[in-house]
């Protein structure tokens, strides 16, 4: 059983949505995050990345998380942001390429991240988490959404298909990334209760997209519920925002690899080294995307190869060593370019598919450069179901989660 539940948001009057609404916190630099807000005083990045009023080396600082929450009461003071009088949930749609996901925006219970309702499928990185972690502390109020998946359910699906054929969204626009942005608040008692019903005979969530926010809420819960030794588990500390999709929805993209040498090999040698574990071809099509599992695309010198993992140089069965990342790492990277540990060599970069696969062809230089079959949802679902971690940079999203549309308090 999953908990899902309504809440008042924290969101902008639909005349300055756009204006306030900017790309997540950690998709930019400091200077991209300047550059962004630069003439509008009333972006959301003055919120999420307040280093852009403080100073790039004050990113962690204590004094920046104090002007991320001054800068929060300034935004409630000018109208920005206005709460709203009742608890809802709100139904967020984005339109990209002609794809449509849409999804609820609710509480998640934090005991059932704890207890493993909510699976996960990736590590964090401590620094990372802390800085959330003081964010939101600070702010008293979670400001990004947590991208959570489930696998559908058809009373959600049609309480959702039916609010919006009646209703018209209050917010309706397109940002510059092409994405078109749209949100209905669900205001009626009887379909806020069907939706939490249908919620609560689904089994499991999965964390899509932001493990180190979810991770950052469940400490910041944990610390205020030491500072109320008499919670009662109702407060708001005790659940963190998130916005849930159905698996049918969601779009997976590639995340690829650039590798920046050849390990001191010719590419006559390498291309040598790679035949006893994958079959190499020209490829049909330049640039070349894989077209089926197993196999990838690779520019090397210029030219692209199709090359596809032979049988039994994997355990087809295994939640992660199937997956095409872990293939390419235990049969390429590591034994014929020296990667071990691709979290922290210097020489591998991860491209987003979001990038096209002329960027890999523009980074490959003298090194090599892989294009990847994308994870699918039931992957993701297989490894979490297992217990298990992908290998980094596994999972690329498209697309992302706008910013600024609806935050959640958790101060009591």
């Amino acid at each position: 059983m999953a908990t899902i539940r309504p809440f008042a948001a924290l969101r902008p009057p639909k005349e300055y949505v756009e204006q306030v609404s900017s790309l997540p916190y950690d998709v930019m630099n400091h200077q991209e995050a300047c550059a962004m807000a630069a003439g509008n005083a009333s972006s959301f990045l003055h919120i999420c990345r307040a280093d852009i009023d403080t100073s790039e080396a004050a990113i962690h600082d204590a004094v920046t998380y104090e002007k991320s929450r001054s800068n929060l009461q300034e935004f409630i003071r000018k109208g920005f942001l206005k709460r709203d009088a009742a608890p809802y949930y709100y139904i967020y749609r984005q339109m990209m390429w002609g794809r449509i996901q849409t999804g609820i925006v609710g509480c998640a219970a934090v005991d059932e991240y704890l207890n493993n309702t909510i699976l996960k499928h990736e590590l964090t990185r401590k620094e990372k988490e802390l800085d959330r972690i003081n964010h939101f502390d600070t702010c008293s109020c979670q400001t990004e959404p947590v991208f959570l998946a489930y696998r559908k359910h058809e009373g959600i699906s049609a309480a959702i298909r039916e609010w919006i054929k009646f209703h018209k969204p209050e917010y309706d626009f397109k940002t510059d990334d092409g994405v078109t942005h749209l949100l209905w608040p669900v205001t009626a008692p009887e379909v806020i209760e069907t939706i939490r019903k249908g919620f609560e005979e689904v089994p499991a969530l999965y964390i899509a997209d932001g493990h180190h926010r979810t991770a950052s809420s469940a400490a910041v819960s944990a610390k205020r519920r030491t500072q109320h030794p008499g919670y009662t588990g109702n407060e708001e500390f005790n659940y963190l925002m998130a916005v849930t999709f159905c698996d049918e929805d969601l779009f997976i993209m590639d995340y690829n690899r650039v590798v920046a040498d050849l390990n001191g090999q010719t590419p006559e040698a390498f291309l040598q080294a790679l035949q006893p574990v994958f079959d190499v071809c020209e490829a049909p099509a330049a640039p070349y995307a894989p077209r089926r599992k197993h196999e990838f695309g690779m520019c090397l010198g210029g030219k692209w190869y199709s090359i596809t993992a032979k049988p039994g140089t994997f355990n087809a069965e295994h939640p992660i060593e199937s997956l095409d990342c872990a293939i390419l790492q235990a049969n390429l990277l590591q034994p014929i370019l020296g990667i071990d540990d691709p979290r922290t060599d210097t020489r591998i970069d991860f491209v987003g598919g979001i990038r096209g696969l002329e960027e890999l062809q523009n980074r490959c230089g003298v090194g090599v450069a892989f294009s990847l079959y994308p994870v699918t949802m039931a992957d993701l679902f297989n490894v979490a179901d297992n217990g298990e971690i992908m290998p980094p940079k596994s999972t690329w999203f498209e697309p992302k989660l706008r910013s600024g549309l609806f935050l959640h308090e958790i101060e009591e």
